[in-house]
C-alpha cells in the first residue's frame, strides 16, 4: 500500500484566487458562544490538568483518527511515528469505530480531506467526504468529540454552502461522533435539510466580517 505523511496541518489558512485570505468554517463557526468551557476548565484546572495541553493531545487524536480513514478508504497506509503511544491508541479506537460502522455502508468517495474556497462568500473549509453512501450523494463530517454540539450543524452548514458554490449536489447530510474510548461510545445522525443552520452560518459570518472592519478603525 502507498504510504502517506503521518501529520495534517492543524490551522489551516484559506485564500481567495487574489491570495487574499478568509476565514475558515471552524474560525467562524467560533465565535458562538461555549458556556460550558469554563465549568470544564475549571474542572481540569482542580484535578491539575494544563487545559492547553489536553486540548492539544485531543486535538491529535482527531487529527490522527481522520487521517486513519482517510487513509484507508484511498487504500493507503498511516505513519504514526510520530505520535505518542496514547494518541495512537485513543485515534486507533475512532479507527476501529468507524469500520464497524463501514461494514454495513456502501462508500465511494468522490473526495476526501478537500479543501474549498468559496469566492462569493468569502470563506473557505475543508470537507471530510463527500460522495455516495448506500447510493446517495453525501456530505459526511467526522467528530472525535463527546458529543455533537450545534456549532456541529453549523458547521455542516457552512460546509455545504462550499459544495453548493462548487455546484456539487448534496442529498443527504450525516455527523458521525466517534468516540475516542468506550465510554464516549459511538453516534449518527443525518440531516435532510441544513436552511436554518444556513441562516445562522452565514449570520456568523456577518458578524465575522464586521467585526474585522471595526477592528481597522
Amino acid at each position: 500500500m502507498e504510504k502517506t505523511a503521518n501529520k495534517t496541518k492543524a490551522h489551516q489558512r484559506y485564500k481567495l484566487r487574489s491570495g487574499e485570505i478568509v476565514p475558515g468554517v471552524t474560525t467562524i463557526c467560533g465565535l458562538r458562544a461555549k458556556p460550558f468551557l469554563v465549568p470544564w476548565a475549571n474542572k481540569l484546572g482542580l484535578r491539575g490538568i494544563d487545559s492547553t495541553k489536553y486540548v492539544d493531545e485531543k486535538a491529535d487524536i482527531g487529527s490522527l483518527a481522520h487521517l486513519m480513514i482517510q487513509n484507508h478508504l484511498q487504500n493507503k497506509s498511516t505513519d504514526t511515528s510520530e505520535y505518542s503511544q496514547f494518541v495512537i491508541d485513543q485515534a486507533n479506537n475512532c479507527y476501529m469505530k468507524f469500520l464497524n460502522w463501514e461494514k454495513k455502508h456502501t462508500l465511494e468517495p468522490i473526495f476526501l480531506e478537500k479543501e474549498l474556497v468559496s469566492e462569493g462568500e468569502r470563506f473557505g473549509g475543508c470537507i471530510d467526504y463527500y460522495g455516495k453512501v448506500d447510493g446517495v450523494l453525501e456530505l459526511l463530517d467526522f467528530k472525535t468529540a463527546k458529543a455533537i454540539w450545534n456549532e456541529v450543524n453549523y458547521q455542516l452548514a457552512g460546509y455545504e454552502i462550499l459544495l453548493e458554490s462548487e455546484f456539487l449536489e448534496v442529498d443527504n447530510r450525516r455527523i458521525l461522533r466517534i468516540g475516542r474510548t468506550e465510554d464516549e461510545g459511538f453516534e449518527e445522525k443525518e440531516r435532510r435539510d441544513l436552511t436554518l443552520q444556513k441562516v445562522i452560518f452565514r449570520a456568523l459570518l456577518t458578524i465575522y466580517n464586521t467585526e474585522k472592519l471595526l477592528r481597522k478603525e
